[in-house]
């Protein structure tokens, strides 16, 4: 099974530069399958890291950046890969 776990975290305005080399610089203990980091509007930051683990495993997450950073706790997610759909026939 594939779980992907995503972490998004909002900078204090005008700091989303910084947050995103923060969450960047990061190193988890064991490296997973695959780490994208994204970026949008108002100093948004999100990474999503996939995982060849079961749903309820133990897995490393990125850290809270420093409170005087973001404008409020992170937001963590978990999901299981399901079955994928071939749609570009249709």
């Amino acid at each position: 099974m594939t779980v992907a776990l995503m972490w998004e975290a909002r900078a204090v305005p005008g700091r989303g530069g910084e947050l995103l080399a923060w969450a960047r610089r990061q190193e988890l203990p064991r490296r997973p399958l695959r780490r994208e980091t994204l970026r949008a509007p108002q100093d948004r930051v999100l990474v999503i890291t996939w995982w060849d683990a079961g749903y309820d495993a133990a897995l490393p997450e990125l850290p809270e950046p420093d409170g005087n950073l973001v404008t409020r706790a992170v937001h963590r997610w978990r999901f299981e890969s399901v079955e994928d759909d071939d749609l570009r026939g249709e």
